[in-house]
């Protein structure tokens, strides 16, 4: 892939604005259509933005790869009308289902060894969601046919060759795997969701930190019966040393009759396709300590024969999320063992924290400076849950591992954002465990249970194409104050106040205000501002239009 931007070549602003009347357009191209380019454009056409999705292979991948959802990204795929079906796909002992772990030799072995829990992800006092028991081959599904149903232009076997970016948007040069026919596509932006070896980074020229992969695995799928070696123990994923460390056998499916195995492999003297099926075959049965089980490798992608990938575990964080008018999310942005499911779920929460801002921008809502912030709230984030994440995988992978690890649910959702687009935040930026979220800048909204037109909802419900004022008891001149502004500046906020519109008995405390206090909440449910009482020297009405002003980039 080539890249080009106005600033390094002049060649380049003549390429991009080469295109004719007859160039097709959209508003975001995304590069990738697995979980984080789906997602991406589940969130920018839930956001009414034109988005096009560009995916090089044929079909999506079946292999589970993320084994489940943290419930802070559940909300946000609840927010997206995808909560239920997420449900309802999910596995058929959901309400029963407990992720366990071990290490042994073999699955056969007459004693596994645990492997310690890492936390709970969140108790249903901190989210209106739970866990989200889907394998990602499933998700994928959904959000393709969500991404489609709310509007966007998803393609497969479709690969970018190629892109120059100038000051007003990026030129794409698209070609159709199946029948060769390359065309040219305009977009404002251009979002790279396309893997831990990412193209578009690369032609970016942005650099990585950390050591990249810290070994080589292959995967494949199989249907067998390994009943005689777990004999009624609950396995979810066994971590084993045969038949060489490292190997993995992971329930697939409800029944425990389809597998994921997958073991290391050395990049320098072979590759995936020199695993056949007879070796692969060998290596499960070793792994489960059957010498004589029937195993069947099983395709991964609909409509081919290609029955073992190779993947990359590893640790690294691109520099930079954004150069220009492009932007990096998911593994083209920070890699990370999949440990915890935490990669997956910090992709779709790069995704979700970009399309709001994307939206606000084209929107004319915001300035292009609010785009910024997307690299300095995501980026400590990113780094933050790559070393948790490789703190995990030692845990798992080393009995002797000694590893210092913070709470899941203060790496899954207690993370704090410092940016132009947070107004008031503190200086410490450490992740906050689960019940210390109570309305700070810069912080996930706290879930509080609220009366509204005579139906219980969550607070988090509240939140999503614009911005909300919460205001106290006493707090209707911010409210008022919220509703001016919005008129001001042509920006939507939604204000509600507690006791009037909203019912609770601790709202205001559960988000640090008194009686008279305010709370701003950006789209994404992150807290943009917050006031614990009546503005002293000058109305309300200033007050929240000099905040909204700088949230939003505008001078």
């Amino acid at each position: 892939m080539t890249a080009s931007t106005a600033a390094a070549s002049a060649n380049a602003a003549a390429s991009a604005n080469a295109a004719t009347p007859d160039t097709a357009r959209t508003s975001v191209l995304v590069v990738g259509g697995s979980l984080t380019g789906l997602s991406t454009a589940v969130f920018l056409a839930w956001h009414g933005v034109p988005v096009v999705v560009a995916e090089r292979h044929p079909d999506l991948l079946m292999h589970p790869r993320l084994r489940g959802l943290s419930p802070r990204t559940v909300e946000l795929y609840r927010q997206a009308g995808l909560e239920d079906a997420i449900l309802r796909a999910s596995y058929a002992r959901a309400e029963t289902y407990e992720w366990i772990p071990v290490r042994a030799q073999t699955l056969a072995d007459e004693e596994y060894a645990p492997v310690e829990g890492e936390g709970d992800a969140s108790p249903e006092a901190a989210s209106p969601c739970g866990q989200g028991p889907i394998d990602q081959d499933q998700l994928e599904l959904l959000l393709r046919a969500r991404a489609r149903e709310l509007g966007a232009d998803v393609r497969f076997a479709t690969e970018v060759t190629g892109f120059d970016q100038d000051a007003d948007g990026v030129t794409a040069r698209l070609r159709d795997l199946t029948s060769g026919a390359e065309t040219v596509l305009r977009a404002d932006y251009l979002v790279a969701a396309d893997g831990w070896t990412s193209p578009v980074r690369t032609a970016l020229g942005i650099e990585v930190d950390g050591p990249g992969a810290l070994f080589h695995t292959i995967t494949a799928i199989v249907e067998t019966d390994l009943t005689p070696a777990t004999r009624g123990r609950e396995v979810s994923i066994a971590y084993l040393q045969r038949p060489q460390p490292f190997t993995i056998l992971m329930v697939h499916d409800d029944l425990g009759q389809r597998w994921v195995f997958g073991t290391g492999y050395s990049p320098e003297r072979e590759g995936p396709e020199d695993f056949t099926d007879e070796r692969v075959v060998a290596m499960v049965r070793a792994a489960a300590g059957l010498p004589d089980v029937k195993v069947t490798l099983l395709p991964q992608i609909p409509g081919t024969e290609r029955k073992v990938f190779g993947f990359g575990i590893g640790v690294q964080l691109a520099r930079s999320y954004r150069s220009g008018r492009v932007f990096l999310v998911g593994d083209a942005a920070h890699l990370m063992p999949p440990t915890g499911g935490l990669n997956g779920n910090t992709g779709v929460q790069d995704a979700h924290n970009l399309a709001w801002k994307l939206a606000a921008v084209l929107a004319g809502q915001a300035g292009p400076a609010l785009l910024d912030t997307y690299h300095d709230e995501r980026h400590p984030t990113g780094r933050l849950t790559m070393e948790q994440a490789y703190a995990r995988f030692g845990n798992r992978m080393g009995p002797d591992a000694d590893v210092e690890m913070v709470e899941y649910s203060a790496v899954a959702m207690g993370y704090q954002y410092r940016s132009a687009a947070v107004v008031g935040a503190g200086e410490d930026a450490s992740p906050l465990p689960q019940g210390a979220l109570a309305g700070q800048p810069g912080t996930r909204a706290p879930h509080v249970v609220v009366g509204r037109a005579g139906a219980e909802i969550s607070t988090l419900d509240l939140y999503g194409r614009e911005f909300v004022l919460l205001a106290g008891p006493a707090g209707q001149a911010w409210a008022d104050a919220g509703e001016s502004v919005a008129a001001d500046l042509g920006v939507p906020v939604r204000a509600y106040r507690f006791g009037a519109d909203l019912t609770s008995a601790d709202g205001p405390a559960r988000h640090g205000i008194g009686a008279a206090g305010a709370v701003l909440v950006r789209p994404d449910g992150v807290v943009a501002w917050r006031s614990a009482a009546a503005p002293a020297d000058e109305d309300a009405r200033a007050e929240l239009g000099r905040t909204l002003r700088a949230v939003l980039a505008r001078s």
